[in-house]
């Protein structure tokens, strides 16, 4: 009886084992666009000869999940060397869609197999034009500052990709520059002087876009707080405000440090 007792015990604790070696990759696919004329899909494709298992969530920008057509859940499967994409159901108009995808790692000896994109389409008068999208991945507090006249016309993504609120400060400038006077000559850093700022916090799985530049500024910066945020630049697509692409030579700060003690 005691042999009995014991073999759902060690059942039991292989299967922690297993779950605690296990990790999961996520990726995230930006600015996806919906709409009377605009849809989007992700695609994924595993390049290994084991299968995958994926979850697959959609957002829209307010941060609610929307189906997958074709798939009831959340997980999928995807057998060797399998390719498949995947089309969000929104059908409001918005530009900020967004689509996580997490790739389970079933343990420490295995890397990464998944190979992930996305694409947005739109019809433009009697053109249908496509963007690609490229994977970003989210960081801890990113920031963004710097000049935008090479910036004309686009805008900065940021997704909370979190089940927590996080927040951000946004300045533009029109190159003015201050420093604190009572600051010591290590801390006496220059800040620009804004023309206009605020504070914006976003809601959980929300996204929200930001101009580079308003009413004639020069100088733009964006300071997140948060565990898991995604910021991404976009640029406009020829003659279309509909469409933008990801511009992915622009680089974001790390985490921002926390600011002096005070004397």
């Amino acid at each position: 009886m005691a042999a009995v007792k014991l073999l759902p015990l060690l059942a039991m604790l292989s299967l922690a084992l297993a779950t605690a070696q296990e990790r999961v990759v996520e990726s995230v696919v930006p600015a996806l666009a919906f709409g009377d004329r605009c849809s989007s899909t992700v695609t994924m494709q595993n390049l290994s000869d084991r299968a995958v298992m994926v979850d697959v969530e959609a957002h829209k920008a307010s941060g609610a999940l929307a189906p997958i057509a074709g798939h009831p859940a959340i997980g999928v499967r995807l057998g060797p060397r399998e390719r498949s994409s995947y089309k969000p159901q929104i059908d409001e108009e918005t530009e900020s869609a967004w689509v996580k995808v997490r790739e389970r790692v079933p343990s420490p000896g295995l890397s990464p197999v998944l190979a992930v994109s996305g694409a947005t389409e739109c019809v433009i008068g009697d053109q249908l034009r496509s963007v690609g999208r490229d994977v970003v991945y989210p960081t801890r507090s990113p920031w963004f500052a710097g000049d935008v006249v090479q910036l004309s016309g686009a805008l900065v993504s940021m997704i909370n990709t979190t089940e927590r609120a996080v927040t951000a400060s946004i300045c533009y400038s029109s190159g003015s520059l201050y420093s604190n006077p009572g600051s010591t000559p290590a801390n006496s850093e220059l800040m620009p002087v804004c023309s206009e700022a605020f504070d914006v916090q976003i809601a959980p799985f929300g996204a929200r876009e930001f101009p580079v530049a308003h009413e004639g500024s020069t100088h733009f910066s964006l300071k997140t707080q948060g565990a898991a945020i995604v910021l991404a630049m976009l640029r406009p697509v020829g003659a279309s405000i509909r469409m933008y692409k990801v511009d992915s030579t622009i680089h974001f700060g790390g985490e921002v440090p926390s600011a002096p003690a005070k004397r």
